[in-house]
């Protein structure tokens, strides 16, 4: 599991340039695959064969994308001009590495330097008009040598493991969930099974809406990264979610209402397996569930996640021992299919 979330880390993949996720996960998927195809907005979609049947259509879903950024322009002096993919805090950008377009040119972010700064400007967040990537070029005819507007921007963050079983990586959101996809994918299925690796769920969820409308599916598992913010000086219900204290088992977030009887289901599968878990303390965020659930006739959705700090930045920080979990509340939901919805 280590290995395939480092991989899939490893790749670039700002929404709308999945290319490089999606490449890796067919290449994986297709020797486990009974019918596999990729949707014209870049979603893949696997169905593999289980043991059984089920009356009811099911689907697995994780997306591909990652947050980034997006070249908006090219300055005379060669300075690059940006707009953020998804949602990012300007915060936690200034100074970070970054890889500009196909040709991965690298840059970073900068910002005019604090000897220059005026006193009102000191601790305060810069404007994203202030912001900019220096990719080393001297003038605009030398940057667009090496980038063109429109390019995608991916931060350039190392995989590395920390101590006591956490991990430090980009795009734990939702490398963890594709991981564990793809891990379930090679096992043998009790049931028959749709895995949708989605695109653009960063800017709306617009590739779960898409794979939803094809497979039309009755019950759905996503399962994702979420935001942990239990770090100081946050406390109690302040704190939403905290990783190595077990997968999070949500049952609203802003955007949808988690079904009753499934947020039970995959509780109760918890119990049964001597896993700890947590929900949500705050209703925040959102996934690729609130596409799911409003398409065609409707869809039950459940939700597993990974508490991540540091969610949509350069470096998030996970739990190895919930992602493991996470997994194994994934095989338990396909073991209880046949008997809930059979």
């Amino acid at each position: 599991m280590i290995e395939t979330l480092k991989t899939l880390c490893a790749l670039r993949g700002p929404s709308g340039y999945e290319d490089a996720v999606r490449d890796y996960l067919a290449k994986e998927a297709e020797p486990y695959a009974d019918e596999m195809t990729v949707l014209p907005n870049g979603s893949l979609l696997v169905f593999k064969r289980g043991l059984k049947q089920l009356r009811h259509k099911l689907m697995l879903c994780a997306h591909m994308d990652e947050v980034g950024l997006i070249v908006s322009k090219i300055e005379d002096d060669g300075f690059l001009r940006f707009r953020f993919i998804g949602g990012v805090d300007r915060r936690v950008v200034i100074g970070k590495q970054v890889l500009v377009g196909e040709q991965q040119i690298p840059g970073i972010i900068g910002m005019k330097p604090v000897h220059l700064s005026h006193d009102d400007e000191e601790g305060s967040v810069p404007k994203l008009k202030e912001l900019y990537i220096d990719i080393g070029a001297s003038s605009k005819e030398e940057a667009e040598e090496m980038t063109f507007l429109g390019d995608y921007v991916s931060f350039q963050t190392d995989c590395t493991e920390l101590p006591n079983g956490y991990i430090r990586m980009k795009a734990l959101d939702d490398r963890v969930g594709c991981a564990i996809l793809l891990e379930t994918l090679k096992k043998d299925l009790p049931v028959d099974c749709w895995f949708a690796f989605t695109v653009q769920e960063e800017i709306g969820g617009r590739g779960a809406r898409s794979a939803s409308h094809y497979i039309q599916p009755d019950i759905a598992l996503i399962v994702e990264g979420t935001t942990a913010a239990d770090v100081p000086p946050s406390s109690g219900a302040g704190k939403v979610c905290s990783p190595g204290k077990g997968p999070v088992l949500p049952f609203m977030d802003r955007a949808s209402i988690y079904d009753r009887e499934l947020f039970r289901l995959l509780s109760r599968i918890a119990d049964e397996k001597q896993i700890p878990w947590q929900t949500k303390t705050k209703i925040a965020g959102g996934t690729d569930a609130q596409a799911i659930q409003r398409n065609c006739g409707g869809c039950k959705v459940g939700a597993v996640s990974a508490a991540l700090r540091y969610i949509h930045s350069p470096s998030s920080v996970g739990s190895l021992r919930d992602i493991e979990q996470m997994q194994a509340i994934v095989d338990g939901f396909l073991e209880k299919m046949e008997e809930v919805y059979g």
